[in-house]
């Protein structure tokens, strides 16, 4: 008998056992309307048509009736399961199908029918994969390239930590405009928030990509709010920045149910700011930090505002 991942005990099998935590109130700062718009709706029934996955329905994103309504949406591929289990993270964890084959296509049929300028690409990880899905990513990258080729591509791929280099090789090799890597959190919390990762292994990974391609943009986020400091942040921010990572975005942490992560604090807007200076201040091109940023929130224009950046640096050298 199949899943039904709309139960949370079959949705996230490895947390169901743990205690549950308190979710504390969103402050007003933090609050979203549900969407209900006409341009939601449209966007919504085009990704049903192609039979699509987003992580901004399967990760529960508060931005989602905002960028649905303006035509925007993260496509998710390789499926709706993951072979990890981390505890901040509201996709499910398990199994996963085999791929469908026929899947780039069907992106790429999207983004032509919803006029995207600019598409983020992301997946689950799929460990059980030899090349982490590579592949998949770089024939999806192709599709886009055919069928909409004045489209911008990012991609915001897993860590490929249980393969060889090439499968980075394979996704850069394809040319994305924008090659994206979340490192989620500080260090310290990696044994806790996710397990299956290494810190230094998503590091290099980005360090790597801009090696292969100089000329690539590179992008990295992280969540506050799961119980790091202001120092650690900043050490991340160092850590990218010698990394030559281009892009960082900062947003808060939200618990999707009692059984993930706690939330150890909402960080204000005005820390946020301050991180934002601190992060410009250190050389990144480009820097979201606020509470609802995501790394996929207002990607086109943050991509249009990059590449201007790193013109005018040019322009100045």
């Amino acid at each position: 008998m199949s899943r039904d991942l709309k139960i949370p005990g079959e949705r996230h099998p490895e947390k169901a056992h743990r205690p549950d935590q308190e979710q504390p109130k969103k402050p007003a700062w933090i609050r979203v309307k549900a969407p209900t718009s006409e341009g939601y709706k449209t966007t919504r029934d085009t990704l049903r048509s192609n039979r699509l996955v987003t992580v901004c329905e399967e990760a529960g994103c508060p931005n989602v009736g905002e960028c649905w309504s303006a035509g925007h949406a993260t496509m998710m591929i390789m499926g709706d399961i993951c072979t990890r289990g981390c505890s901040f993270c509201n996709i499910a964890t398990g199994k996963p199908d085999t791929l469908d084959a026929f899947e780039p296509g069907r992106v790429a049929q999207a983004v032509a029918t919803l006029g995207l300028k600019h598409v983020v690409v992301t997946s689950v990880d799929r460990d059980d994969l030899a090349d982490g899905g590579a592949e998949h990513f770089a024939a999806t990258i192709r599709a886009i390239r055919h069928r909409a080729p004045g489209t911008t591509i990012e991609v915001l791929t897993p860590d490929f930590l249980k393969c060889g280099p090439e499968a980075l090789e394979t996704v850069v090799a394809a040319r994305p405009d924008v090659f994206n890597h979340n490192l989620e959190t500080v260090p310290g919390l990696y044994p806790t928030v996710r397990p299956g990762a290494r810190y230094f292994a998503s590091l290099r990974l980005l360090q790597r990509a801009k090696e292969l391609d100089p000329g690539l943009f590179t992008k990295s986020g992280i969540m506050v709010g799961l119980g790091e400091d202001a120092q650690g942040v900043r050490q991340v921010m160092d850590d990218l920045r010698a990394a030559d990572v281009d892009f960082l975005t900062i947003g808060q942490y939200l618990q999707p149910t009692p059984k993930h992560h706690r939330v150890d604090r909402f960080v204000t807007p005005e820390e946020f700011k301050g991180y934002e200076g601190a992060a410009y201040g250190k050389g990144f091109l480009m820097v979201s930090a606020t509470p609802l940023t995501r790394s996929s929130y207002h990607a086109g224009d943050d991509f249009a505002r990059l590449r201007a950046a790193r013109q005018a640096k040019l322009g100045q050298a």
